[in-house]
């Protein structure tokens, strides 16, 4: 595995050597987990060449406590990507290398998927998603992008941004890892003390059980089943649950034939937030 800390010379080996090659491109912002590893052994099984970001992108934070103490592993995550079979290049560079001298969100007009959900409680999320995804998608230039589905939102925006932008990218959306329990694979999961970890696999619980109930019960009867299901949990606070349509992101109050539906949740246990979703139908 080649490492490179700067966009040119990546750049360079890119349009060089692997000319002729599909790429496959899997961003991340580090501390790699068993889901990073998913979506890099599809990304090396459809592609000829791997490059894999560890970046940790200042511009989507919205809470600059929250930027400082993300997880930071890069010689562990180093260790994990050399166990890989297949030709990988690890791009891992410094802010200023992606951002040059202007450390700063464009913003960016995703036909209103930017305002549900994530975008309602994490302002400007989007812009800054947008704008790092847009510099690295010009950077390595790929056939092929993963993201996994634990952030669904954030996989339709990288798709719309596609769109927005006419890149030819073809962006993959992969399954849910999920630790023993229920938890979806997460860096975050790394902050969690072992009473936390343990609590927190109610959030599959339940969406599990949603998912179960979801053709027999109204939206409501489900949204105060949710609500009752975290007030008897002391440990964990419910920031939001929504029913939402698949492909607009908008909330769902009631459901309508030929939708698409899934359940969107954000939950603190402690200071720790955790997302997660699971399809309906």
């Amino acid at each position: 595995m080649v490492v490179h800390t700067q966009k040119d010379s990546l750049v360079q080996a890119l349009s060089s050597k692997y000319k002729n090659d599909s790429i496959g491109f899997v961003p991340t912002m580090g501390a790699l987990h068993q889901g990073h590893i998913s979506l890099i052994n599809k990304a090396l099984s459809e592609n000829e060449i791997v490059v894999v970001s560890i970046f940790v992108n200042p511009t989507q934070f919205n809470n600059a406590s929250d930027l400082q103490k993300y997880p930071r592993t890069p010689q562990k995550d180093i260790s994990l990507l050399e166990t890989l079979n297949g030709e990988i290049i690890l791009y891992l560079p410094e802010i200023s290398d992606v951002y040059e001298d202007t450390v700063a969100a464009q913003n960016f007009n995703f036909g209103g998927l930017e305002f549900e959900m994530e975008g309602k409680h994490r302002q400007g999320h989007f812009d800054g998603v947008g704008t790092v995804v847009s510099k690295l998608f010009k950077i390595v230039k790929p056939t092929n992008a993963y993201f996994g589905e634990k952030d669904f939102q954030q996989l339709q925006i990288v798709k719309k941004l596609v769109e927005i932008e006419n890149l030819p990218v073809n962006v993959v959306g992969c399954p849910i890892l999920r630790e023993e329990n229920g938890l979806a694979m997460s860096s975050r999961n790394k902050r969690l003390s072992n009473q936390q970890f343990k609590d927190a696999a109610t959030i599959y619980q339940v969406l599990k059980e949603v998912q179960a109930v979801f053709s027999d019960k109204s939206i409501a009867e489900i949204n105060a089943l949710v609500t009752e299901r975290f007030l008897q949990n002391a440990n964990l606070k419910l920031e939001y649950f929504e029913i939402a349509n698949e492909d607009t992101l908008k909330t769902a109050t009631t459901k309508k034939e030929g939708i698409n539906y899934r359940a969107f949740i954000a939950v603190f246990a402690g200071e720790i937030r955790l997302i997660d979703n699971i399809s309906l139908n």
